[in-house]
């Protein structure tokens, strides 16, 4: 029987939330030969016990500052750039794992890495300026939804996106996932945010090899749909 552990990272943000979605998600994975747990992670013994892993969104610089301080950061490297288990950040999770990182706080701040884009912080703009949108997610086609199956609600807070694909050598692609048009210029054109056609709009998911990062935050909704796709993707690679 394959039991499956993943953790999700519980220095800051939101790693409740994704436990539960995780654990809703998996519930509706029917099979006779799978066990499940979602741990919390703080501590490099429990990243150890962990097949895959989830980055919850929060404050990106708080995450990294107390995963260095708790020696956390260089076994998160070796996970995700070395070992190459599935990883999936939202927002600042997404943020953690990019290679590059522009709009950060003076002095910068300490990356895991592993996925070969430059993200911009605040790309949106301030707490204020958060925002809720629907957003077309072919990928989610087959986990069955009402009428709209490809769209989510996607909740933008400071949220970031990926604005430049960097070279990345002999590794795998990055595959563009999602994008959401400009909200000023389709404001401006009287148009719905939730479809964006063709190669316009901001890049708000993204993935490559073992690693996927979202902008939104899909554990602050109850739609599991994400959960479930990326725990099968998880399966499946095992």
């Amino acid at each position: 029987m394959m039991a499956l552990t993943v953790g999700v990272l519980a220095l800051q943000g939101g790693f409740a939330e994704h436990i539960e979605l995780l654990n809703r998600a998996a519930a509706g994975i029917v099979s006779e030969d799978f066990t499940f747990q979602a741990i919390e992670v703080r501590t490099v013994q429990e990243l150890t016990r962990c097949d895959a892993l989830v980055i919850p969104g929060g404050e990106s610089t708080t995450i990294s500052f107390v995963a260095q301080q708790s020696g956390l950061l260089e076994p998160l490297r070796d996970f995700v750039k070395v070992q190459k288990k599935p990883v999936w950040g939202t927002c600042a999770g997404l943020i953690l794992l990019c290679d590059e990182a522009n709009g950060t706080k003076k002095g910068g701040q300490a990356l895991i890495g592993g996925l070969s884009v430059r993200v911009h912080r605040n790309h949106f703009g301030r707490q204020m300026e958060s925002f809720a949108t629907p957003v077309e997610l072919p990928f989610l086609s087959g986990e069955g939804s009402s009428s709209n199956p490809d769209q989510f609600p996607g909740i933008f807070i400071r949220a970031p996106v990926v604005e430049e694909v960097l070279p990345h050598g002999d590794g795998p692609e990055v595959e563009v996932l999602a994008r959401l048009a400009n909200r000023v210029e389709r404001a401006k054109a009287g148009l719905s945010l939730a479809q964006t056609k063709g190669d316009a709009g901001d890049i708000i998911a993204v993935r490559q090899g073992s690693i996927m990062g979202t902008s939104f935050h899909p554990e602050l909704t109850n739609d599991a749909r994400i959960h479930s796709w990326w725990l099968k993707q998880v399966i499946s690679g095992l």
